[in-house]
């Protein structure tokens, strides 16, 4: 279909993704006083089975930006300590209480509620456009620098020209495909099936966190509903497919706490979801004119649920490093490269873990398995260690003071 009319936009940044970075990022940018342009492929932040663990890393940002108490007034639950099943005995895994941070908590929340609230206070600002149900198509350069990106939103042509372009367009970034940046993949051995199951009054208290006897069931309490998911070896979705969804049913319901029974109302494959869980970096997140954050420079696995705080802690990186260039209209590669070298140390970090966790989890035995929670409890200062990786992770960014104007 041929546009019937052309936009042009002049702004400071781009940025292509409206996910947890990109909406950080803009926030930040605008704060500053810079224009900023967002653009959204979906029409809105309706999305189910992303990630939606808020940490206390991010939870300090917020705090450090004033916007905190504004944002614990959406619905949330809290977690001041995550619990797993290992070999049928609960264990504590990771204890946030002794965090040096004002909220030592994980706060578990949609994410579509989060990202609604970080558009709503970054529209405050004249500087700022979210543009939803916009389709990023190409980047604009001249010279070998990328200057700008075209756009469709509807049957709307849009020219948007900025000395910037971010992409924070999650694990299958086209502004990192369009930009040619290469990079590694790690591999996953495992896969997610998500689903959702309404909250009857006679389920059990289930709290927060992985639950079910072989450790491969998650529950999350959404108030009105419980969000699971099932992990499975990687490739295997298909083949229980062919098994027939019975079958897959009477499976799922002999590992959850619900029983069977509850899996009736799962009446069509269309009520799951497969998250294709893997774990990839780039070797340079940046060229002239563009940056790729958050997923789309690093690809996490689900383990420990850091992915949405790794993506943030990016946003605030790069704003530090950025805004006074691209305020002096002087912005060079590297202060591009300058992100990444930032956040570089705790990308490798926090993927080797999960690579780690991930292989140690495929190879262990059940006998082996039995043996975590005497460990756990011989040596309690392991949940407050991987509390502050879980919560903080190996570096955390601070967002810098700058000029606010509304």
């Amino acid at each position: 279909m041929q546009p019937h009319s052309t936009e042009i936009i002049t702004a400071d940044c781009a940025i292509v993704g409206g996910g947890p970075a990109g909406l950080m990022l803009g926030y930040l940018l605008v704060r500053a006083g810079l224009r900023v342009v967002v653009l959204e492929k979906h029409a809105d932040f309706l999305h189910d089975f992303r990630g939606d663990t808020i940490h206390p890393s991010t939870l300090e940002i917020m705090h450090q930006l004033g916007l905190l108490e504004a944002f614990l007034t959406l619905p949330h639950q809290r977690a001041e300590k995550l619990e797993a099943e290992i070999a049928g005995q609960s264990v504590t895994m990771a204890d946030f209480s002794r965090l040096p941070v004002q909220c030592r908590f994980i706060a578990f929340m949609p994410q579509w509620d989060f990202l609604n609230f970080m558009a709503q206070q970054s529209a405050r600002y004249a500087g700022y456009r979210l543009l939803q149900s916009t389709q990023f198509e190409a980047l604009y350069s001249e010279q070998g620098v990328v200057r700008g990106v075209t756009a469709s939103r509807g049957s709307q042509q849009l020219h948007i020209r900025c000395p910037l372009v971010v992409g924070a367009d999650g694990r299958h970034s086209r502004v990192r495909e369009a930009a040619g940046l290469t990079g590694q993949a790690f591999g996953a051995a495992r896969d997610v099936i998500w689903f959702r199951l309404s909250r009857q009054p006679q389920d059990p208290d289930l709290g927060m966190g992985h639950k079910g006897p072989r450790q491969n069931f998650i529950v999350i309490d959404r108030g009105d509903y419980w969000q699971c998911g099932l992990t499975i070896p990687k490739g295997e979705f298909e083949t229980k497919k062919a098994a027939g969804l019975e079958a897959f049913k009477a499976e799922v319901g002999a590992l959850s706490p619900f029983g069977v029974a509850r899996m009736a109302e799962l009446s069509s494959w269309e009520a799951f979801s497969l998250l294709s869980i893997r774990i990839d970096r780039l070797d340079k997140w940046a060229k002239p004119g563009v940056l790729c954050i958050g997923d789309a420079a690093h690809a996490m696995s689900p383990i420990g649920g850091v992915g949405v705080n790794l993506a943030i802690q990016d946003a605030v990186a790069a704003a530090n490093i950025l805004t006074a260039p691209l305020q002096a209209g002087e912005l060079q590669l590297r202060d591009l490269e300058k992100v990444q070298k930032r956040r570089q140390f705790p990308t490798v970090a926090t993927q080797y873990l999960q690579i780690k966790m991930s292989r140690n989890k495929a190879r262990r035995k059940t006998t082996q398995g039995s043996k975590v929670p005497a460990i756990i409890r011989r040596l309690p200062f392991l949940r407050f260690l991987l509390g502050r990786l879980i919560g903080l992770g190996f570096r955390t960014e601070s967002p810098q003071v700058v000029r606010v104007k509304d």
